[in-house]
Parts: structure tokens; sequence; C-alpha cells
């Protein structure tokens, strides 16, 4: 890491510190070797640099849309760091490349699916580009997902520090079983990577995939230490919804 990199971080990690409250323990979680497509929700503007900042030293890029650069600002932090300009709406395999090469490299790619901010913190419907990096990979998926950070330009306004909330899940990956990649089956991959993402969330937070009942894992395979982050959450609301035993 350059001596620039390190006194951006430092400089972010302050200003994130004096605006937020970031509950970022669960990142621990993240392993520190081996390549990794981190899928996450995308609320705003804050999440790539918190990434950037509390991730470290682990070596960790991200897309962000080409017009990024149009802003000297934001285009020399995302240059610093190697952030991957993709032009969205369109195939753009310049982009699709360079993920492969981060990847093959051992290191972390964030890729959110639903490929632009919320806003609102609810998610919206997922795209199947990590899907296809996954694919063409063979690399692990982490599902990941901040709440919290919704409130930040009210909580601005007001004078207040953001609580910004980070939730880490149990890896997987994506595994087609023999059968030919549709269309189709690509679009249920991504609604099952894009569950995963729910099942971490607070039921306000979940939007499209509110429905964790109509949820699939057909082409998931959680490894022998992980278990699926949608068993785990329909299991904790069966246990809520559970009846109070009348026994003493």
């Amino acid at each position: 890491m350059t001596w620039t990199q390190k006194l951006v971080l430092a400089i972010l990690r302050v200003l994130i510190n004096i605006l937020c409250q970031v509950d970022a323990g669960q990142l621990k979680k993240v392993p520190m070797h081996g390549p990794l497509i981190l899928v996450a929700n995308h609320v705003n503007f804050l999440d790539v640099p918190l990434l950037f900042v509390y991730l470290q030293p682990r070596r960790v890029t991200a897309f962000a849309k080409i017009e990024t650069w149009d802003n000297p600002i934001l285009g020399f932090l995302f240059t610093l760091f190697d952030a991957i300009p993709i032009r969205r709406g369109e195939a753009d395999t310049t982009a699709f490349r360079r993920a492969l090469a981060e990847l093959e490299a051992g290191h972390i790619l964030a890729v959110a699916p639903e490929g632009t901010r919320s806003r609102t913190g609810r998610l919206q419907r997922g795209r199947p580009g990590a899907v296809m990096l996954a694919l063409r990979t063979g690399a692990p998926l982490l599902p990941v997902v901040y709440y919290g950070g919704e409130n930040f330009s009210r909580n601005l306004s007001r004078l207040r520090r953001t609580d910004f909330h980070i939730v880490v899940g149990q890896p997987f990956y994506v595994d087609a079983h023999g059968v030919k990649v549709t269309r189709e089956v690509r679009w249920q991959m991504t609604d099952e990577v894009m569950y995963q993402l729910a099942a971490l969330l607070p039921p306000a937070y979940r939007g499209y995939y509110s429905n964790l009942s109509a949820a699939t894992e057909q082409y998931l395979r959680f490894p022998p230490d992980s278990e699926s982050n949608l068993r785990r959450a329909l299991a904790a609301i069966a246990m809520a919804n559970e009846p109070p035993s009348d026994h003493p």
C-alpha cells in the first residue's frame, strides 16, 4: 500500500467515525486469504468507503459506474483504490475481465447485485453479474448487509451521528449442478443469492425479497463449515412465532 493510500484511508476513517457510529465487529468474519466475491446491498455512497476502510489490510476492489469519474474528487479516490469502472446497462467485457483478474489474484471483489443505490435501505431486485462471476471463477460468495445508513442525510442535517450496522453472513457457492445455465436459471440463481442477503436484514429492509418462505436454494452449495443464512432466519422466525408453553 502506498503512503497516499494510507493517508487517505486514515482521513476517511476519522471522517467516518465523526459522522457515524459504525458497528463493524462482524467484518472480522471476512477471511484474510483467498479470492472472495463479497455480495452486498447498496444503500448510499457510504457503503464503498466503509468497506475499503474497515476491511484493511485485505485488498478489496469494487465496481463503480463510469460516471463516477466525472467527479474529480470521487474519480481520484476510486482510481487510488483501483475501483473498476463499469458501463451500466450494457455487457461491459472490459470490466468483467478486470474483475476476473482480481479474483484470480486472490483479492476481494465487492459486488452490489442491485446495481444502483436504494437510498431507503430496502432491497431491490438483484442482477446476474455476481452469479456470472461466481460461475466463471468458482469463487465463494460472502453476503454482507448494511442498514441504518439510509438515515445519514437526515441525521447530518440535524448534526447527529448515524448508527451504521453491518452484518456478515455465511459463505456459499453458486453451483449449476450440471444444468444448462439459461437466462431463466441465471435469474433464479440471482434471486437465491439475494434471499441470502435478505435473510440477514431486519424484516423492514428486505424489500423485493420480503417473503423468505418463497426462497429456494436449488443452485447454492454451502461448504461443511457453513450454514444457510436463509434457514437460520426461517428457524428464528418459527421460534419467535411459537406459542408460549403452558408448562411452568
